[in-house]
């Protein structure tokens, strides 16, 4: 509205300026148009970063000083992410005193930072370390509000054999709401071989999303190394104790496996 006002209002006067005005009035008009001009100007292209501020963004020379100031104020978000992919990468090459000190910031950092993509990697950081301790990390990566963080605890807990990370495994495939979480929990426990695993992805055999259902006829086949085709009630049936037949190994199954 006020853009319009504005743009009236010159209107108004240059059509004023047409009809017969006192001379005084038509020597003060100039300077009227100006400021009407001035201030139209400022109303459209804004004032806070001035009309060119399109041509300053697509400046390097200026996005390299705006960089320049972020970093002079503290380390920016893309310093930390790159700064904990690396630390993810080679924190298993660390020895196990400086693993147990990251452990602890990394736990300090679940608790704290209110970014998803940071927290998601510190769980994955936790994931690469083969240590009881790290478990505790992985295990808020699975209370956290983001789907994805919960997914990265699930690979990570897939990551190292132990009957905690199995339970914890389990319980997630069993109660997790989310379809995408729970399938992974499921592709972590075909690396588990435990009966705790097997039992857990037979339970999701009865799951009525039949793409549950085939990722735990796939994760079956890896975990207990067996084959008894794609009915998840036969698959029922044999991990119960009756006698079924595995189903013969097929050369698409044989080529599949080569890759």
């Amino acid at each position: 509205m006020a853009k319009g006002f504005l743009i009236q209002t010159y209107l108004e006067i240059r059509m004023s300026s047409k009809t017969q005005l006192p001379s005084k009035s038509r020597a003060f008009l100039p300077v009227l148009l100006a400021v009407v001009t001035s201030v139209t100007c400022c109303a459209i292209t804004g004032c806070q970063d001035g009309p060119l501020y399109a041509l300053k963004a697509a400046n390097p020379y200026f996005s390299l000083r705006q960089w320049k100031e972020d970093e002079a104020i503290g380390v920016t978000d893309y310093e930390r992410r790159a700064q904990l992919q690396q630390l993810a990468a080679g924190i298993g090459d660390f020895d196990a005193p400086a693993q147990e000190e990251w452990l602890d910031d990394l736990n300090h950092l679940m608790d704290t930072d209110a970014s998803p993509e940071m927290r998601r990697l510190a769980v994955l950081t936790a994931g690469n370390i083969d240590a009881p301790a790290a478990v505790k990390v992985l295990q808020k990566g699975l209370d956290d509000d983001s789907i994805k963080v919960r997914m990265e605890a699930c690979r990570g807990l897939g990551n190292h054999n132990r009957d905690e990370n199995v339970q914890l495994l389990a319980q997630t495939a069993g109660s997790e709401t989310s379809v995408d979480v729970k399938h992974a929990a499921m592709k972590a426990l075909q690396e588990q071989s435990s009966p705790q695993a097997v039992e857990a992805l037979r339970l999701a055999l009865a799951d009525r999303n039949p793409a549950t259902q085939n990722l735990a006829i796939a994760s079956l086949r890896e975990t207990t190394g067996k084959d008894y085709g794609d009915d998840p009630d036969t698959w029922i049936a044999a991990l119960d104790g009756k006698p079924i037949e595995e189903r013969p190994t097929r050369f698409a199954d044989r080529l599949r496996d080569l890759f």
